[in-house]
């Protein structure tokens, strides 16, 4: 098998632009993830900590059932 040198040039260059373009599209990707994360921690914070149950009645005494 005789491969020339130019196509050997052309593939080491073609496999190098897809690893810089996958490396960016990995650096995307988790870039989005964090933003995400974060969006879904602020979600959670903006959460009260804690609601009361009501004093007495049928409803709302064993289980908080505001929504």
């Amino acid at each position: 098998m005789d491969v020339s040198p130019v196509a050997m040039v052309t593939a080491v260059a073609g496999m190098q632009r897809d690893q810089t373009t996958h490396e960016a599209q990995l650096l995307v990707l988790k870039k989005a993830m964090d933003i995400q994360s974060a969006g879904a921690m602020a979600m959670l914070n903006a959460l009260p900590a804690s609601l009361p149950l009501a004093p007495d009645g049928a409803l709302g005494t064993q289980v908080n059932a505001l929504v």
